[in-house]
């Protein structure tokens, strides 16, 4: 008599992983990081060494949060992994390391010829700030590939080193990819000084309205007052996502010349504008903003007027201050 076999029990993850049906073991790995098993380490371990790749892509999701060594460094060799849905999954967790330990592991791939690994252990050193980083990513500036360039400007910009000021500069006004200029001009923004004025108002006139966006926002960060006029020119950009940022860091500038354009765009068709104009004029504090926005109390949007009501509370309280 020919013994029956039984399928494993859904606990039994082992038992699953070793299951010749590779959508059994998939869902298996999928599981694990719910399982109540003591030590799911090594489960996680053989999944990504699955023969599948769709197997060792879910085990490498499942892995987020392990970062010890041994499952770091699986994750690295995924990167070179013959399924590119295990190499994105090995990328994504690897990008969510938190522990600065393993910077040591990550730098001995960073000169990887392949594109997509240097970009991938990049991109997972940036939140480490690893200081070891710095020299690879300067050097990734001038890659061939616009995704290296971008993780490593994005390196430089979590590194907050000055000596990565003029490099993020050149990259902001030159780079020929258009992200690659926002990531450096949003970069810049730890700048503690105005040498990086002439990047930030060059910008405002890139082919990209997400660069000019960018350097709108960067540019009320940094409250950089030469960038005024500039910020005041933005305010007829042609995207209205460019509009709302420099209106914003006109707010945060207090800049009172720039009352006109402001109020103008208490009455731009789009709501998101005038929220923004309503709450730069209240930072400004200036009297003379408070026929446009007694004007703005009638508005269609009920946030508008909310925000113009404080403005106004704003304004009125700042000069009874003074």
């Amino acid at each position: 008599m020919t013994a029956i076999q039984t399928a494993p029990a859904p606990g039994d993850y082992l038992g699953r992983l070793r299951d010749p049906d590779p959508e059994v073991r998939r869902i298996a790995v999928m599981e694990l990081p719910y399982c109540d098993e003591d030590d799911i380490q090594p489960l996680l371990l053989q999944g990504m060494a699955d023969s599948d790749g769709l197997v060792r892509a879910e085990a490498a999701k499942a892995a987020e949060g392990f970062e010890q060594p041994e499952v770091v460094e699986v994750l690295l060799k995924l990167l070179s992994d013959a399924s590119e849905d295990a190499r994105r999954a090995a990328a994504e967790t690897l990008s969510e390391l938190k522990d600065e330990a393993n910077s040591a592991l990550l730098l001995r791939h960073v000169e990887s010829a392949d594109p997509f690994i240097k970009a991938a252990v990049l991109r997972a050193l940036r939140p480490l700030r690893a200081p070891g980083s710095l020299g690879p990513a300067l050097a990734g500036l001038d890659h061939p590939s616009p995704a290296v360039r971008r993780e490593a400007t994005g390196v430089l910009g979590y590194l907050r080193n000055a000596g990565s000021l003029g490099p993020l500069t050149r990259v902001a006004m030159n780079d020929p990819d258009p992200e690659v200029r926002r990531i450096a001009v949003g970069a810049l923004g730890f700048a503690a000084d105005v040498d990086v004025l002439p990047a930030l108002t060059h910008a405002l006139s890139d082919t990209s309205w997400q660069v000019r966006e960018e350097a709108a926002g960067t540019l009320g960060k940094l409250r950089l007052a030469g960038g005024v006029d500039h910020l005041m020119r933005a305010m007829g950009d042609s995207y209205w996502q460019v509009r709302v940022r420099a209106a914003r860091s006109l707010g945060r500038l207090k800049a009172s010349v720039a009352l006109e354009v402001l109020a103008a765009a208490l009455t731009h068709e789009i709501s998101n504008l005038r929220k923004e104009a309503a709450i730069a004029l209240g930072e400004i504090g200036d009297l003379r903003a408070i026929p446009a926005l007694e004007a703005a109390l009638k508005d269609p949007d009920p946030d508008v007027r909310k925000l113009t009501q404080l403005a106004l509370k704003q304004i009125q309280g700042a000069n009874a201050a003074r």
